[in-house]
């Protein structure tokens, strides 16, 4: 009988509080290789401090964040030796607006990764041209779209070949109609087996891509599943309810 695979990313027993706000009560959850793990919940639910937490942008106060059985939260572990092998994307673009796109995506294959200019400007100009942005890499961010900005951002996580993308409400600065070509973009990546935890409102991504849908309430998963069990038949009342809201 052939045993489990280990998931790629472990985060069991998970607590963060912020002064009496507990924000992550004992939160649970596992991230198979080459899967798509969306978290939904309302605002506050915790879902962008698990995503910081899980990139060490946030100290714990308990619990384990396992990547590939080491454990992160570890204070021994080196965060930066860590972080490196994650690549994260934020609501904002967060790209130095003094700098071309190129030099954004060829900085941290240089500052981190120690690459020569030379070797880390081949990897930008590859990846751009990956996210469809290989006609804009002398381009400055504020001569880019919303949309476009936000897949230099990805670019920029993409180009050291993280092991998890995590991507928090990565749509939720755009224009209505500039949400779809991130999301396409996503889908691709997913497609491609990229390992990915998506916090998200869009719904027809999680419909598409998600293997598995958390919904998250008082930072705790209280449902997951496949997205047409958790989106279409949710078992809890607090996701009905999320749910309903969100449709309204």
């Amino acid at each position: 009988m052939t045993e489990p695979t280990a998931p790629l990313l472990r985060v069991a027993g998970l607590r963060k509080s912020f002064g009496t706000n507990l924000v992550l009560d004992g939160l649970d959850l596992d991230v198979a290789e080459h899967s798509c793990v969306v978290l939904i919940g309302s605002s506050g639910s915790g879902k962008s401090t698990l995503l910081r937490a899980v990139d060490l942008l946030e100290e714990v106060d308990d619990g384990v964040i396992e990547l590939r059985g080491v454990d992160l939260a570890d204070p021994w572990v080196d965060a930066n030796a860590a972080r490196a092998r994650m690549g994260m994307v934020f609501q904002a673009y967060n790209l130095f607006p003094h700098m071309s796109v190129l030099a954004n995506v060829a900085l941290a294959p240089r500052l981190v990764h120690g690459r020569t200019k030379d070797e880390a400007e081949s990897a930008a100009v590859a990846i751009l041209e990956r996210v469809g942005l290989g006609d804009k890499v002398t381009a400055y961010p504020d001569h880019l779209s919303g949309g476009q900005q936000q897949r230099a951002a990805i670019a920029r996580a993409l180009v050291n070949g993280p092991e998890l993308l995590l991507l928090d409400e990565v749509t939720s600065a755009l224009d209505p109609e500039l949400v779809g070509e991130v999301l396409d973009l996503l889908a691709e990546l997913r497609a491609e087996g990229t390992t990915m935890l998506v916090a998200t409102h869009e719904m027809g991504f999680a419909r598409q891509a998600a293997d598995l849908v958390c919904f998250l309430d008082g930072g705790r998963v209280l449902e997951s599943g496949p997205p047409e069990q958790v989106l279409g038949a949710p078992e809890q009342p607090r996701t009905r309810e999320f749910l309903a809201r969100l449709h309204a």
